[in-house]
């Protein structure tokens, strides 16, 4: 079991609580959330502690994670969208890489590979749509569902189908994120496992290992990059989802 693919998704319980009857344990799970929180915060309150106008490295680097998500957000929802939606989209990112890239080393765990907490991240944009959205359009905000320039008795097809692909989007949303962190995780697993399960073979299998020792070493390069790209596109999908609570009668 020690090679088992599936054991690194595991919630461990760490500090027992019970709550009204509600389950309320410290786990692993939660020490990772806490870090993937509490990382990103405190390097960006260090980048920002001595600001100046020769900006160091640290301050090169906030200014240039807040310039690149800035621009995203405004591409996508116009300068609305950054007055409102900039802390949230910075909050999503930040955690959201910090939880993939802390979950890269050996013996870690990734929160991401869950899909609770993902799905908890995708209703949160999804709730947040339909609130600000009402709020911002009252019920010009259903104009989402009946996109002009076209003719209306088409709105019988097209009209169903945006409901139902508006509804879809957290599930797509979440699965996304969830689906590439945990494949990445067994995929590694099974190739690394490999490894020693060869070299146990004689000389044979210790030249036979080095083929899943290269796809293992390329994997978790891939995987790498998959870190950095899954929380992008994860961000980026908000903030096209956050343009329609702002500009519903433009869909």
């Amino acid at each position: 079991m020690a090679n088992d693919p599936m054991k690194q998704f595991q919630i461990k319980e760490l500090i027992p609580l019970d709550v009204g009857g509600f389950d309320a344990s410290f786990t692993n799970a939660s020490i990772y959330l806490l870090a993937g929180a509490l990382i990103p915060a405190t390097l960006l309150l260090m980048a920002s502690a001595k600001a100046a106008v020769v900006p160091g490295r640290g301050q090169m680097m906030g200014e240039g994670l807040y310039g690149f998500l800035r621009k995203s957000l405004e591409d996508a929802a116009g300068t609305d969208g950054v007055k409102m939606f900039l802390p949230l989209i910075t909050t999503l990112f930040c955690f959201i890489l910090t939880l993939n890239l802390v979950g890269l080393w050996g013996y870690s765990f990734n929160p991401n590979s869950q899909i609770v907490i993902t799905a908890s991240m995708a209703l949160i944009v999804f709730f947040t749509v339909i609130i600000v959205g009402l709020i911002k359009n009252g019920l010009g905000f259903f104009k989402l569902f009946f996109p002009s320039g076209i003719p209306w008795p088409l709105y019988l097809i097209v009209t169903p189908i945006e409901i139902i692909s508006f509804f879809a989007r957290p599930l797509s949303h979440s699965v996304r994120l969830w689906a590439n962190i945990f494949a990445g995780g067994v995929l590694i697993k099974v190739f690394a496992g490999f490894v020693p399960a060869m070299m146990e073979a004689g000389a044979v299998g210790v030249v036979g290992s080095i083929l899943p020792f290269i796809m293992t070493v390329a994997l978790f390069a891939l995987k790498f990059l998959v870190a950095f790209l899954q929380a992008y596109v994860f961000t980026l999908l908000t903030c096209l989802y956050l343009n329609d609570a702002l500009h519903a009668g433009h869909h």
